[in-house]
């Protein structure tokens, strides 16, 4: 009889900055939105609404705006360059896949299948909407899920996450980027991407557990 192959463990995913490419679907929202397809104002910008030339909406140009963030938003996101190879590394390595990603619930399924669509061999998607807590919307989902690894882009989500889980911040845009401060301290490690991550952990990861 076969047995099943044991895995190394689970790495738990951010998805918008981590696996997908968050600040291209905000400009076809905009687009959808207001007819015009935004022009990039600082590349390398953090934040979308620092990104693109675009305005800051309110009233009725806001909830126009949030029209457009629905189920084809969530199912529809780009991958990041290097995120399918990232994670194809990672599960040929040994380990499983899990997206934690802060999102509606509604939206979770639209999530799994625009990774899936994708091709990324993620297992399935933990939606842990926001909260105005002091610490992290995800820190429950990944004590109860109790991954080897979490990679986010978001410095905050790392509040209160167990610390015998192994923080990877990814760093990307610089500028008006959270991901500054004394929290830093609380992070194993940094990277600019996640293929980055992934073939630094694979080559260190029995050095570090």
């Amino acid at each position: 009889m076969n047995k099943a192959k044991k895995t190394k463990g689970i790495i738990a995913l951010d998805a918008d900055g981590v696996l997908l490419d968050y600040h291209a679907s905000y400009a076809m929202a905009w687009q959808k939105a207001f007819g015009v397809l935004p022009t990039i104002k600082d590349p390398l910008a953090y934040w979308p609404i620092d990104r693109w030339n675009v305005h800051r909406v309110s009233g009725n140009e806001l909830e126009r705006f949030r029209l457009f963030f629905e189920e084809e938003f969530w199912s529809s996101i780009p991958a990041l360059p290097g995120a399918l190879e990232a994670c194809i590394l990672l599960k040929e390595a040994g380990y499983d896949l899990v997206c934690v990603s802060a999102l509606k619930e509604t939206y979770r399924l639209s999530r799994l299948k625009n990774i899936r669509d994708h091709g990324f061999p993620i297992d399935d998607v933990i939606a842990t909407e926001h909260s105005d807590a002091s610490i992290s919307p995800k820190a429950k989902a990944l004590s109860d899920l109790k991954p080897v690894a979490f990679v986010d882009d978001y410095l905050p989500y790392f509040r209160g996450v167990p610390t015998s889980i192994h923080m990877a911040l990814i760093t990307r845009e610089p500028n008006g980027t959270p991901n500054i401060g004394d929290e830093l301290d609380n992070v194993s490690s940094s990277h600019s991407n996640l293929l980055e991550f992934a073939k630094w952990w694979i080559s260190c990861a029995p050095d570090i557990r």
